[in-house]
């Protein structure tokens, strides 16, 4: 089974403000949580026409992410906190954006830092570990998806520039076969990087401060 990962651009700021909100949101604030439980209620029934039964609805999820909760000893709960929370950051987030299709994509990127650890990347710089390390400290703590996917990474926008760099500097030293992913991460950090260094001196309203990643 192949497994896609996507990113888009947020501050976790404007996901915070949901995440134990018990509703006290603004009125910009309740049109998106409507919109998030729509959307939550369609992932739900489409679950239930594939027979696929997580103990824990994605509805349910959301409110309880909504009233500061995520405590359900559901066996599948982390799968439905983490489609919840998705939501949310969707619904505070830039569009979204294909990173790539890999058949086992952790077993890949852990190989990849494997091969940059040998060549000197920092490790706070190594991509399996923001691809698959959760979410920002400040998040409440949900329980792992069942089987790791779905799956929420995210690397400060701040730190986009040093992560390409640090690739950059080591790609031609790399196994071959790792070069072209790397390089076509290396190509969407530099991306990001310019798009966040350009907004920010440009914009006074732009906070975004935060990449996030999605794991399906």
């Amino acid at each position: 089974m192949s497994h896609n990962i996507s990113y888009s651009t947020a501050d976790k700021a404007d996901v915070l403000a949901f995440l134990g909100s018990k509703g006290d949101l603004t009125a910009d604030q309740l049109r998106r949580l409507e919109s998030m439980r729509r959307y939550a209620r369609a992932y739900q029934d489409n679950l239930d026409r594939q027979g696929v039964e997580w103990g824990l609805s994605v509805p349910d999820a959301l409110e309880h992410l909504i009233a500061g909760r995520t405590d359900s000893d559901a066996d599948c709960a982390g799968n439905a906190y983490t489609t919840a929370l998705q939501f949310v950051i969707d619904f505070n987030a830039s569009d979204s954006m294909h990173l790539g299709t890999y058949s086992r994509p952790s077993t890949f990127f852990g190989l990849v830092d494997d091969e940059m650890r040998r060549l000197g990347v920092p490790a706070d710089l190594l991509p399996h570990g923001f691809l698959y390390g959760g979410t920002p400290v400040e998040f409440p703590d949900i329980p792992w998806s069942t089987d790791g996917y779905p799956a929420i990474g995210h690397l400060p926008l701040a730190r986009t520039k040093d992560a390409a760099e640090a690739y950059r500097a080591v790609l031609d030293r790399m196994d071959p076969d790792f070069r072209h992913d790397v390089q076509e991460l290396i190509d969407k950090l530099d991306e990001e990087h310019r798009e966040w260094e350009r907004a920010t001196e440009e914009l006074d309203w732009y906070t975004q401060d935060t990449l996030f990643f999605r794991l399906v």
